[in-house]
């Protein structure tokens, strides 16, 4: 397969310009930002500070946010990590080894850091200690679990090494198909993303090589593009946000959280988790009203809405009437037009009595800051706002994209929804620079602040030399727009370590029985002595729920080369194309729409995964053989973008 990267067409606008002038001054934005972005940025801060009652970061630390109190950063910690248990005075080896035999050394070590740090805690306030976690890592029912997670930094450069000696197959972006033949001469610099093993792994071999720099001035000079990003593919698929059930998503939070804090811990970076205090709701019906709560309203009006509706009805407008307004962001709208139009749509947007016509882009976009920024907590939340801050400080963008694609699998589903409809908007206004003159660093610097500054969380980023944190700030934004699909997809690692937790839960009744500890050894060492990988050629029976076809099933004989494309291919040509069964829908122009079905892997070591197209069939199999295969219909608006 002809591979591509995950970076859009956009840093390729100033390039196809024809206007030289203009083109030099593109490129001089993507080096560094320029004195119209410079001034920009603090424009954005000063109107923070003044319209949000942004006050000073001392005085806003002790009114509107508090540092937990000792032990209690670690004791939270390891509540959303799934390790509450183990603080418990009556934890039982059996709640915890099933989360912890899936970690590897790096991680376990993590966990375990925090855990002498909270005993720390305890102690000196005179509390009896934990159990130490040594001791549940070394019981004999972990001891059978652990065999092939200890050894992740070993797993980790055989892995590496086999993917370096391996042809990539690259994941293709559609619409990016015209990017190699664009960027024959001068292409940027390839970055490859592994996803197999666990960033942190990663981490730990390159620092041992030496190839991650320490030192501020080693820095790799940015050349004003971003480089490409490619990472070979998976026989098992992409796995996307929206493609695994509540429950797995549950697991896959827990174990990007620990894979996360080990990350931090070995590139150095003090994160300070802030919990923000109640404050009082205003009375309102859109503006600063807690992003659940108004998206719960929003649900009893249109129950499959993903993003609140007044999101949704102002990006839509914008992305009409103000992707190709020159400057759209950056110009500031009229204040007291905004003013009257916010008691307007407060007082109107769900009767439908706002005119959308009468509004200018200019306006509507200081509208969505003002949404944004003057929510109860911020966007990217209070406990991991510092975190993504502190993404600056990374040297390599590697472990930068790391970082950030854990960041973003730990965020509430309502921020994450929203968060990626606002990247999909900026990154349509990027596209149409050569209109709007608009780039990717001026959009960047323009919405950091919005994102980054929050006046419930104390923050750091605009201390210092301007222009300096400027940059650092706005490259922070500059890749969550490039590469918001790339951060919004499941590493493979975090997959095969929720498929272990869901098969060690399905066995741990077994684990109360100390008389077959033997027994449950003797599992587990078969259970590694699986046949070797496309040796047979199963026939599955696919369960088919589509409409009144509820009740059908077909068989589909799978092969090395069968893929989850060519089964519904095989689903479409035997039931919806057929003259007795068609399903289709007649469309104006004589064409036939069908409905948009999915192949879904349900039970086994899986709750619910809607699989990717170029899934091979016999590799799912022979990871899961006590799943279940399912055609079904996709939601219309499932559980993210």
């Amino acid at each position: 397969m002809n591979g591509e990267p995950w970076v859009s067409s956009q840093d390729q606008a100033a390039s196809e310009n024809t206007h030289p002038a203009h083109t030099q001054l593109c490129q001089e934005q993507e080096q560094h930002p320029d004195e119209l972005c410079l001034d920009s940025f603090w424009s954005e801060v000063e109107t923070i500070r003044q319209g949000s009652g942004y006050a000073d970061p001392d005085d806003r630390s002790r009114r509107d946010s508090k540092q937990s109190e000792e032990g209690e950063q670690e004791e939270q910690w390891l509540a959303d990590a799934g390790l509450s248990n183990l603080i418990g005075e009556d934890s039982e080896d059996v709640d915890n080894a099933v989360l912890l035999s899936t970690l590897t050394r790096t991680q376990a070590e993590a966990v375990q850091r925090r855990l002498d740090s909270y005993t720390l805690s305890l102690r000196k306030r005179n509390k009896p200690p934990p159990r130490d976690v040594r001791d549940i890592f070394n019981s004999p029912i972990t001891q059978s679990l652990l065999p092939e997670s200890q050894h992740g930094e070993d797993l980790a450069q055989n892995s590496m090494a086999s993917v370096a000696k391996t042809p990539l197959s690259v994941v293709v972006v559609p619409e990016q198909q015209q990017q190699q033949q664009q960027q024959q001469r001068g292409a940027p610099k390839e970055e490859i993303f592994i996803t197999d093993v666990a960033y942190c792994e990663q981490a730990v071999i390159f620092l041992k090589q030496a190839k991650l720099p320490q030192n501020n001035s080693h820095r790799r000079k940015e050349d004003g593009t971003l480089p490409r990003v490619i990472f070979p593919q998976c026989r098992l698929g992409l796995t996307r946000i929206q493609d695994l059930s509540h429950a797995d998503m549950k697991k896959v939070r827990q174990l990007a959280l620990i894979d996360m804090t080990a990350l931090c811990d070995l590139l150095e970076l003090e994160v300070k988790r802030h919990k923000t205090c109640k404050r009082k709701i205003p009375e309102s019906v859109l503006f600063g009203v807690p992003l659940a709560a108004l998206l719960e309203n929003d649900q009893k009006v249109k129950p499959n809405a993903a993003t609140p509706l007044f999101l949704q009805e102002v990006l839509s407008f914008l992305e009409k009437k103000g992707v190709d307004s020159e400057g759209i962001l950056r110009v500031p709208g009229s204040q007291s037009r905004i003013k009257l139009l916010q008691q307007n749509l407060e007082s109107n947007f769900y009767s439908g009595g706002v005119s959308w016509d009468d509004i200018s882009p200019n306006d509507a976009a200081a509208l969505l800051k003002k949404f944004i920024r003057e929510l109860p907590s911020p966007l990217l939340t209070a406990e991991h706002l510092n975190t993504f801050s502190a993404v600056k400080d990374i040297t390599e963008l590697r472990q930068k994209l790391h970082m950030l694609n854990l960041l973003i699998l730990l965020l509430p589903e309502p921020n994450r929804n929203t968060l990626k409809a606002l990247l999909e908007f900026l990154s349509k206004v990027v596209s149409r620079e050569k209109r709007n003159r608009m780039n990717l660093w001026a959009v960047a610097t323009i919405m950091a602040p919005n994102l980054f500054l929050h006046k419930a969380v104390p923050s750091r980023l605009t201390d210092g030399v301007e222009k300096g944190q400027v940059e650092r700030a706005a490259d922070i934004m500059r890749l969550l727009i490039r590469y918001k699909d790339l951060l919004w997809t499941i590493p493979n690692f975090l997959m095969c370590q929720v498929r272990k937790m869901n098969e060690n839960s399905n066995r741990r009744y077994q684990f109360y029985d100390r008389r077959i500890k033997n027994l449950l050894r003797k599992i587990h060492t078969d259970s590694r002595d699986k046949p070797d990988k496309n040796t047979s050629e199963p026939c599955r029976t696919v369960k088919i729920q589509v409409g009144d076809l509820g009740s059908s099933t077909m068989e589909v004989q799978v092969t090395i080369n069968s893929r989850a494309s060519d089964l519904l291919t095989q689903f479409h040509r035997q039931f919806l194309h057929s003259p007795d069964k068609g399903k289709g829908k007649l469309r104006r122009n004589g064409s036939v729409a069908y409905p948009d079905c999915g192949i879904y892997e349900v039970g086994g070591n899986i709750g619910e995964h809607c699989l990717d197209p170029d899934t091979h069939l016999l590799d799912l199999y022979n990871s899961n053989p006590g799943g279940e295969w399912v055609i079904k219909l996709k939601p219309n608006a499932g559980r993210g973008l």
